[in-house]
């Protein structure tokens, strides 16, 4: 893999770049103090915007060319309304894995599968993953909707191999290879 780090990807509707620590009120607002959105993340919502402050702070310091950490902004007012990330490397296989989280207003409406296809052409012609993959919670079919919509296929269900805000989860995987997304492209 040729690490580059969080690059600047731009869409149709938006702008995936570095957290700044002026984010902070947007990521508490939009989505990091909603339980509703972290019900089925590993990390409970925030009880203050201090604790986004904390997060954001420690993500922008720890900031090199193997993290790959991007807030979802909008394109035409560049608000903070999500983030997606590479979660884990195994640098081995040339394999990374996806989470992402999105304000609940903008749910529904194209903007994670929007931003995880530019994320994954990024990977896979910049960095030269071999492997995307992604889990979720079986008891949230939508976020696999996502993932399906962006060329990850289902492999299978993993019984009780996560924990989140709801405890013990059974986890189903998606991924998808270079070669079926060369294919593809």
């Amino acid at each position: 893999m040729h690490h580059k780090g969080t690059a600047l990807l731009t869409t149709k509707r938006l702008i995936l770049r570095k957290f700044k620590i002026e984010d902070a009120e947007n990521m508490y607002r939009n989505w990091a103090s909603d339980p509703e959105v972290t019900r089925y993340l590993t990390w409970p919502a925030h009880s203050s915007i201090e604790v986004t402050k904390m997060i954001l702070n420690e993500w922008i310091t720890q900031d090199h060319d193997q993290q790959y950490m991007w807030a979802i902004a909008l394109k035409d007012n560049d608000e903070v309304i999500g983030n997606i990330s590479v979660v884990k490397i195994e640098e081995d296989i040339a394999c990374v894995h996806i989470g992402y989280c999105l304000s609940r207003k903008w749910w529904h409406q194209g903007v994670t599968t929007e931003a995880f296809t530019a994320v994954i052409q990024f990977l896979f012609e910049e960095v030269q993953v071999n492997r995307i993959e992604a889990h979720h919670d079986v008891l949230n079919p939508n976020s696999g909707k996502v993932m399906a919509k962006c060329g990850l296929q289902y492999e299978g269900t993993l019984r009780q191999t996560g924990i989140n805000q709801m405890g013990l989860a059974d986890m189903a995987v998606y991924a998808l290879l270079a070669q079926d997304y060369q294919k593809a492209a």
